[in-house]
């Protein structure tokens, strides 16, 4: 006996050696902010062996992993290969090196060319002509997206971080499977963690038909933090889908537990499919292992009817990418905002120059407003956002918590001017860790038509005044104080 108490006293002994060398190495050679450093410090020093458990998992720094660099590489060069040599006209290339010389403009706002620029040098190609229609609710999203399905007629990709095996995930493979055994390139990719429920038999008569799917990091220990939150469908390269829903039943509202779900997903046509196609094509060269897709004008069709008007850039962040290019457009857009900003998020953990920005846009005069769930998901993460929330009322800011159910929609809008919308979140986690996508409009109209969807939300709203807030019990502040402390690790 004493020999085994022995050995666990030695395995107790490395593993505190092994976190105070931890800590070192957090301190001096990983590159973090401050706030991340210091919660981590904290984890590794009062809870040393789970700390040491939980940093593994959870703490590396994903800019440092051999595969995101080698993934970012290879993107880099397909992309710019193809998509500035092989699919675009000269006249568009003239167009985007006129942005990048300064001498493009996108509105009378100088700021809303200035961010277009943002984008275009983190390699989001402008797309001048698109037609948009969005959605606010599951059920006419995915009757649209079936819909489109049926017509197919060439291929369909899809690319969902949560995919059920509820009626409606069901109902959507039956669908696929169809078109599979009728010859249409089916392809689907999925988080291997958002998804680590499914049934293993749940796509075998999908494979018998011929469709091809691909999890995305799956089960693997070391790679739990880096979660593929994406969420696309692309039909013949005509038709593109990109927004908030995952697939599954809570998504058309018809769980018990969140009640009737608002979110908000964008239809496209014209020529940001093109850059939707672009970004499955390499998340799916990079995830799978058999299937690869080969660039071609099968995958890019000239579109048969030019559509004049939105323009969009679709922009992309995460491991695989050089800046944070999605928190960075946020920044972007708060900071230059001239009379407005609303946003709706179902999670708000921003970092601290976020945090600023909405305090500082306040503190100027501007109208910012925030609507945030009611009925959380994750507490964890509620709390945290909580703790947010009385320095942004004590500068002017105006925060709202959704009560018809739960709200999942992911929308920025600026001015009447700028909207982005896609599976970003506010908050750090989306910022750092996740493979994340958005579509940013620059056109009024679309614009508008989203700030009057976000002034109805309001309806089902509850104000949170500086009154409501601070008469919290001691209790909620300890908890969104210890959440506090740990946001930057959310």
């Amino acid at each position: 006996m004493s020999t085994v108490w022995s050995w666990i006293l030695l395995f107790i002994v490395i593993l505190l050696v092994a976190n105070v060398i931890l800590s070192g190495f957090v301190v001096f050679f990983e590159r973090r902010n401050p706030a991340s450093t210091w919660a981590w410090l904290l984890v590794l020093l009062f809870i040393p062996i789970f700390g040491f458990f939980a940093y593994m998992v959870f703490g590396r720094n994903s800019k440092r992993e051999k595969m995101f660099r080698e993934k970012e590489k290879y993107d880099q060069e397909v992309y710019y290969k193809y998509l500035f040599q092989d699919v675009h006209s000269a006249e568009e290339i003239t167009e985007q090196k006129a942005f990048i010389e300064n001498k493009g403009k996108l509105s009378h706002a100088e700021y809303v060319t200035d961010l277009a620029h943002l984008h275009l040098n983190s390699g989001n190609w402008i797309t001048f002509n698109n037609k948009i229609e969005y959605f606010n609710n599951g059920k006419d999203k995915f009757e649209a997206l079936v819909q489109d399905i049926r017509n197919a007629k060439e291929y369909i990709h899809l690319e969902y971080y949560i995919w059920r095996g509820d009626r409606l995930g069901s109902r959507l493979l039956d669908e696929l499977t169809k078109k599979a055994a009728e010859g249409i390139e089916v392809r689907i990719l999925y988080d291997g963690i958002g998804n680590s429920r499914l049934p293993k038999n749940f796509f075998d008569q999908f494979h018998a038909a011929g469709g091809y799917t691909a999890a995305f990091l799956p089960r693997f220990v070391v790679r739990l933090n880096y979660r593929n939150h994406r969420k696309l469908a692309i039909i013949d390269g005509k038709i593109g889908y990109i927004g908030g829903f995952n697939v599954g039943d809570e998504y058309l509202g018809i769980v018990n537990r969140y009640g009737p779900w608002r979110d908000t997903h964008l239809r496209f046509q014209g020529d940001a499919v093109d850059q939707m196609q672009m970004r499955f094509i390499m998340d799916w060269n990079f995830t799978a292992k058999f299937g690869l897709i080969h660039l071609g004008e099968k995958y890019f069709p000239k579109k048969e009817q030019q559509i004049k008007g939105v323009r969009t850039q679709i922009v992309s962040s995460g491991p695989d990418t050089q800046w944070k290019n999605i928190r960075n457009g946020y920044f972007k857009m708060i900071n230059e905002a001239e009379s407005n900003v609303f946003l709706t998020t179902p999670y708000f953990v921003p970092d601290d120059g976020i945090f600023e920005a909405l305090r500082v846009a306040a503190l100027s005069g501007l109208d910012v407003r925030i609507i945030i769930p009611g009925n959380p998901d994750h507490f964890f993460v509620y709390w945290a956002s909580m703790s947010y929330l009385g320095e942004l009322l004590e500068a002017g800011v105006r925060v709202y918590q959704y009560e018809k159910g739960f709200i999942h929609a992911k929308v920025l809008t600026i001015d009447g001017t700028v909207a982005s919308v896609g599976s970003a979140n506010m908050d750090i986690r989306s910022f750092e860790l996740n493979f994340e996508v958005n579509a940013v409009i620059y056109n009024q109209k679309i614009t508008e038509q989203m700030e009057e969807i976000f002034i109805n939300d309001l309806k089902s709203c509850r104000e949170i005044t500086r009154e409501t807030y601070e008469a919290r019990g001691l209790v909620t502040r300890f908890k969104e104080q210890c959440s506090r402390l740990l946001s930057p690790l959310l």
